[in-house]
């Protein structure tokens, strides 16, 4: 392709992107064809000669029709879903360039400027969401071993983080293979997982090493019966070493205090805080209460692709204990060796994740944070949290709906009154009608019994009041 195929395909390309994000207001947010049905309009082989340009024009209509037919539409207005995966236009444009200039940022050998725009902007993330000094690299504490990176998910930040706790516990001469770890059988499931990787389970049952804490009334992680646990654990010969703290429970958005979680946690235990959706909310300093006691976890992550208007995939990952997670992971081949890495004065983003590549991801994060500034991004999330009060003032002077779990930001968790078969009746009719979708949890009510839940979680880009007072008056027809 030459450069100026590249141009003109470009241009439609864009303006194609400004096409679909224009139209998705008319578009089903779900509307798929049964299993099978992309796979059936592709050819079965790869064909022996290069695309011309007739290749291109089947290519983009297949884009237009069979790809944009079978997607669940995450951009949509109406889309309240799981939770939101933010997109912008400054977002996409940084994307753009990041695959233009397709640099490996493994090392800042390898690429100075991606390693030190990454360095920076975590700063100014740390910085806009209340996180202490201790956090950045440009005021990293006593110890000098405070900064932040960019990952993927926050499914990574938790594994890296429980990685670099059992280091930790190996340099101080504990038995690593009696650690054991601690979490909210309310939190995300990827905490299992990374315990799964690590080899302290053997599946998603095994708790022989992997400790679910109860919680309380309101699915917050009861940290009397966590210190228990981890008293019981010491007197049996184990070995606690590392504790999750969610900023936002996945099924409720429920807040773990911090502050509780150190008192019956030793210093010596990694505290590691995951804010993967509702970390967005501290943009607003009335927010910050729910971090409150961070000065002494030991990382803390969120998710900026979730509700922070910045194209997935984007998770700001901090640490006030670098040296030992750059310890548990490094590993320096003959080929990675340079003058800059050796005299320690670089960052080398390789040490603070699983693979050695990583993408330029914080161009798209820079381009979001310059573009929208301090009070566009909390313009964008105080407006969300407002429609989601709205919401649930209605759903309490309902005679069809309850709340199933109270509201921290905007996360509405509710069912039927009828109960169970109706709530899953209207959450399958709001979903059939294309006219919205949500997503559902179960959730024990004030007598323990589990209970179906539908979550309507209010933070896509383009969504306003509007779009949550159609979903309501659509909940309202459904349920009738």
């Amino acid at each position: 392709m030459s450069p100026d195929e590249f141009r003109r395909l470009g241009h439609f390309l864009i303006d194609w992107i400004a096409d679909y994000h224009a139209g998705l207001e008319g578009r089903a947010v779900q509307s798929f064809g049964p299993p099978g049905t992309v796979l059936a309009a592709m050819p079965q082989r790869l064909a022996e000669e290069a695309g011309t340009g007739d290749t291109w024009k089947e290519m983009l209509a297949f884009v237009d029709g069979t790809v944009t037919s079978n997607l669940l539409h995450w951009q949509s207005p109406r889309f309240f879903g799981y939770f939101p995966c933010n997109a912008s236009f400054p977002g996409i444009l940084g994307e753009i360039l990041a695959a233009g200039l397709n640099v490996n940022g493994m090392l800042w050998a390898t690429s100075p400027a991606a390693t030190e725009v990454e360095m920076r902007c975590t700063d100014w993330m740390a910085d806009l969401i209340g996180l202490p000094g201790e956090f950045t690299f440009e005021n990293p504490g006593a110890n000098g071993q405070g900064g932040g990176c960019i990952a993927g998910t926050a499914s990574e930040s938790t594994l890296v983080s429980l990685l670099a706790a059992r280091g930790r516990l190996r340099e101080r001469g504990s038995d690593v293979h009696a650690m054991t770890v601690y979490a909210s059988r309310h939190a995300h499931s990827s905490i299992v997982k990374a315990a799964m990787i690590a080899g302290l389970a053997d599946g998603p049952e095994d708790r022989r090493r992997v400790r679910l804490i109860e919680c309380d009334d309101v699915h917050r992680m009861d940290a009397d019966a966590l210190g228990r646990a981890i008293r019981a654990d010491v007197a049996a010969g184990l070995v606690p070493g590392w504790v999750c703290a969610t900023i936002g429970m996945t099924s409720s958005e429920s807040v773990d205090s911090l502050v509780e979680i150190r008192r019956v946690v030793p210093e010596e235990v990694w505290l590691h805080a995951d804010a993967a959706f509702t970390g967005a909310a501290l943009v607003c300093e009335e927010h910050r209460w729910m971090i409150e006691g961070v000065e002494r976890a030991d990382s803390v992550c969120f998710n900026p692709h979730k509700w922070l208007l910045t194209n997935f995939d984007c998770d700001c990952f901090w640490t006030r204990d670098r040296a030992s997670l750059v310890r548990a992971l490094s590993v320096l081949p003959e080929y990675l060796r340079n003058s800059a890495t050796e005299a320690g004065a670089v960052v080398d983003y390789r040490d603070w994740q699983i693979p050695l590549g990583r993408r330029f991801r914080a161009l798209k994060l820079m381009f979001v944070l310059r573009h929208y500034g301090r009070e566009g991004l909390r313009a964008h999330v105080r407006a969300h949290i407002a429609a989601a009060a709205w919401l649930e003032q209605q759903v309490h002077a309902s005679e069809y709906f309850e709340m199933a779990s109270p509201r921290v930001t905007s996360l509405v968790c509710l069912c039927c009154a009828e109960g169970d078969d109706a709530t899953r009746r209207v959450m399958e009719a709001i979903n059939s009608s294309g006219r919205a979708f949500v997503s559902h949890t179960m959730l024990p009510d004030e007598s323990g019994r589990e209970r179906f839940v539908m979550r309507v979680a209010i933070g896509g880009t383009a969504t306003r009041l509007e779009h949550v007072k159609e979903l309501w008056a659509l909940m309202c027809e459904c349920a009738r």
